[in-house]
């Protein structure tokens, strides 16, 4: 008589139980990574959304600006980054987009996974002079710090703000 090659039934239900409570036991690590990668996303985006802001002003040797915006079209008044942003040519160099004042990049809202504000002088706009500095409206240097988090406030994996 010939072995037989194969599984049980038995043993197969084993290996799945097994298997089974690998998986809810790394479940949770896998939601935390996930976080932190939208996160690490979301900050890349404002920071590459930043640096766009710079050159142009730069290229263009006059004022542009990075604003938070929820239509696309100009600056919202309240709300936080993560509704979205426009990058603009400040003419009138307002802090504001006119309406005969290009839009240059339209970044959309991150969605209600993430937070994102900022200190009191980048809270509503980043401002660029056309030598690369950061400027206010009133003219004097702007500096602040931007939060980038999970609306969950779970925190991510060490290396990332959560």
């Amino acid at each position: 008589m010939r072995a037989r090659r194969g599984f049980t039934l038995v043993e197969m239900l084993a290996v799945l139980a097994v298997a089974g409570t690998l998986f809810l036991l790394g479940a949770p690590s896998l939601a935390a990574v996930l976080r932190g990668t939208r996160v690490s996303s979301a900050a890349n985006e404002f920071l590459a959304s930043l640096l766009l802001t710079r050159s142009e002003a730069m290229k263009r040797k006059h004022r542009v600006v990075m604003c938070r915006s929820a239509d696309a079209q100009g600056c919202a008044a309240s709300g936080g980054w993560q509704q979205g942003w426009i990058v603009f040519a400040d003419a009138d160099g307002d802090g504001e987009r006119s309406a005969g004042e290009p839009v240059l990049y339209v970044q959309p809202a991150l969605g209600n996974a993430m937070r994102m504000t900022g200190t009191a002088t980048v809270a509503k706009y980043v401002s660029y002079a056309p030598n690369g500095t950061t400027k206010l409206v009133g003219g004097g240097f702007q500096a602040g710090t931007l939060t980038v988090c999970s609306a969950s406030g779970r925190r991510a994996p060490a290396g990332r703000s959560s």
